[in-house]
């Protein structure tokens, strides 16, 4: 990948000299490709399925969709407004989180739907109680960034602003203290998001320039590797690509032209045979603890996996739907209680950064799932 190449030269030469956190312009080729990878999660359409953050990277990108844009966003509002706005209450867990409400309320925004009116009243009103609700369970640092930049930019609480700024320099200066040697900013699914709130920073500093380069060089290496398969992380990602965040969205440009995107032509393998792998699978929270092998086809994912020990042994699990794919709920009856959840572990101790629907285990690989606090 030459743009690889001349950003890390970048990197070593001007990286002294770089104040902001600038994303200079990466190959269109690269672009298109990733975006490609979300055109097929369109045609997805059923509730637990539909995903706001994927129109919301596209209408930041420099990509569109043509008529299958169009309807995905129709279908966004059939759901969202019959799930929303409706008076009953016996299906609370059918009804969308916080962060798919705010997704939801930023694809209408992209598309230039200011919302008002009754219907929008409720809306953020159900986002003010969604956040009331759960400020104190906020750990991600970057939306929370974000949304302070909003503020801030916006102007809406002006004498609140002395405080936003400095809420907003504490999380910058958390999210560049939690920069590994490699670039990332946590870990590579967590840096796209970090990167939208470092891009919108007010505080250039030549330690944010230097932080913003290091962390593009290393996307870019995973999108080499094709690190990105998810389409919530795509889609946070393909607005860095296209210098801007969900900050820009406080006045959306919806006439700037797109680039209308093809299906990418898949070409079959000539080296992949067919075959099965063999993955272990351990479960050492539970008494008696569990260890049985599985055979799956190459590549299967990990979630393959759980479903063929279901179907052939006393295993057990259950997940719950969200917008970076299904997780674990419950392993063999065991729920994850209040500060707990279930991690996925390659034996002996190495966790695995994907999920259940991303990570493709190799064969012969012991695969954990650890009951874990937090």
């Amino acid at each position: 990948m030459g743009c690889l190449g001349a950003l890390l030269f970048l990197l070593g030469g001007l990286g002294a000299l770089a104040r902001i956190c600038e994303i200079t312009e990466v190959d269109s080729t690269l672009v298109e490709r990733l975006g490609q990878h979300l055109l097929p999660w369109m045609d997805r359409l059923s509730p637990e399925q539909l995903n706001p953050s994927i129109y919301v990277g596209l209408r930041l990108s420099s990509l569109q969709a043509g008529a299958k844009e169009a309807h995905y966003l129709h279908s966004l509002k059939l759901s969202y407004q019959q799930s929303l706005l409706s008076n009953d209450n016996s299906d609370s867990e059918a009804k969308p989180s916080m962060g798919q409400l705010a997704l939801y309320l930023l694809a209408l925004r992209a598309n230039c739907e200011f919302v008002g009116g009754r219907k929008g009243d409720r809306l953020v009103s159900q986002l003010k109680r969604f956040l009331e609700d759960e400020k104190g369970a906020i750990d991600t640092l970057a939306m929370a960034g974000l949304a302070f930049s909003c503020l801030k930019l916006s102007n809406l609480n002006p004498n609140q602003r002395n405080r936003i700024t400095v809420a907003l320099g504490r999380v910058q200066e958390k999210i560049l203290k939690a920069q590994t040697p490699e670039g990332h900013f946590g870990n590579v699914y967590s840096t796209p998001l970090a990167l939208q709130l470092l891009m919108a920073s007010l505080r250039p500093t030549v330690e944010l320039g230097t932080a913003c380069l290091k962390a593009k060089a290393a996307l870019l290496a995973s999108l080499q590797h094709k690190a990105f398969q998810n389409p919530l992380m795509i889609s946070q990602m393909l607005p860095i690509l296209n210098q801007k965040s969900y900050v820009d969205l406080i006045s959306p440009d919806c006439e700037a032209p797109r680039v209308l995107l093809e299906p990418a032509t898949e070409t079959p393998s000539q080296t992949q045979v067919p075959g099965f792998i063999h993955v272990t699978l351990k479960v050492s929270s539970i008494s008696p603890s569990y260890r049985h092998s599985v055979s799956v086809p190459v590549s299967s994912s990990l979630e393959d996996v759980l479903k063929k020990a279901q179907e052939h042994s006393r295993f057990r699990y259950g997940t719950q739907a969200s917008l970076s794919g299904p997780y674990l709920t419950s392993v063999m009856g065991k729920k994850a209680g209040e500060r707990e959840f279930w991690q996925l572990l390659r034996a002996p101790d190495t966790p695995l950064l994907q999920g259940i629907a991303d990570y493709r285990p190799r064969d012969g690989e012991a695969i954990e799932l650890r009951l874990v606090g937090w």
